[in-house]
């Protein structure tokens, strides 16, 4: 008989994979984000210039009379969007420099009913609120089912989780394949949604309309392959270069005097009702 995968435990390996390469990269402690968040605001808002069925679905879930939860909000971009149909939002977000951005955007957009936390989640201290959404902040997260149960604790109507899904035929899902014997080089939503079955929870699915994320590029094969190597945690030294070097040289296209990967995720809405308590 075929084991069946402890989907929470891979989850919490990726994480731990990608925390042990932040730690070699000299990143751990203090605030990750603090040269980084601006340069971050800019390419979410670049973003957010199309159109998006999963922001079109969230702001359907508020009125008036809604309150809305923002865990892990960012530079703001879901907090300043619900404000301005919801009744109150409140953002939650452990980076200084993250919350620095988000209150000069609350404060550009003039809104009264927004509340900051800084804290980070689980631990962030909340009270209910009708809708919560955690978006693309769950991946550093090892306990993936502790992250779960509070945001259902302080949630009365609905729970929805944005995370990216890798597609099947990926750079780093094929490399992922090849190594670690698993088709996932990071926490996602195929994990994500596994691991939500396991815990007796059933939620629906939006794949988002804006197709595929737009590429990563590299400046050199050798910057790719010395990247795709970090993302993997593996040595100087590998076994695995040759393959890697091959699988670069094969998929990866040149354009615009840099190397350009072929598109490797979509964005999936993940969203359920929680019980009347």
């Amino acid at each position: 008989m075929e084991q069946i995968t402890d989907w929470a435990a891979l989850w919490r390996q990726l994480v731990e994979v990608r925390e042990d390469r932040y730690r070699g990269e000299g990143k751990s402690g203090g605030d990750a984000w603090k040269e980084r968040a601006r340069g971050f605001h800019q390419k979410v808002m670049q973003r957010w210039t199309q159109p998006d069925s999963s922001r079109d679905f969230l702001l359907d879930q508020v009125d008036g009379g809604t309150t809305f939860l923002d865990v892990g909000a960012g530079t703001g971009a879901w907090t300043l969007h619900m404000a301005r149909k919801a009744q109150h939002v409140t953002a939650v977000d452990p980076s200084p420099a993250m919350l620095e951005i988000l209150r000069e955007n609350i404060d550009a957009a003039g809104l009264q009913n927004v509340s900051v936390v800084h804290a980070a989640w689980p631990d962030a201290d909340v009270k209910p609120h009708d809708v919560t959404l955690c978006a693309h902040a769950m991946y550093g997260t090892a306990d993936l089912p502790c992250f779960v149960e509070r945001l259902m604790e302080v949630t009365r109507r609905r729970c929805c989780l944005l995370m990216r899904a890798p597609l099947k035929d990926g750079v780093m899902s094929i490399a992922a394949q090849r190594i670690w014997g698993q088709p996932h080089d990071s926490p996602n939503f195929v994990i994500a949604y596994n691991v939500l079955l396991q815990m007796g929870i059933y939620p629906n699915v939006l794949m988002e309309n804006t197709g595929e994320w737009g590429a990563w590029t590299s400046p050199t094969l050798e910057d790719a392959f010395l990247e795709t190597k970090r993302k993997l945690g593996l040595g100087a030294d590998s076994t695995y270069d040759a393959f890697l070097q091959d699988l670069l040289a094969e998929r990866l296209t040149w354009s615009d005097d840099h190397y350009v990967w072929p598109p490797s995720m979509r964005s999936a809405l993940v969203y359920w009702d929680v019980p009347v308590k």
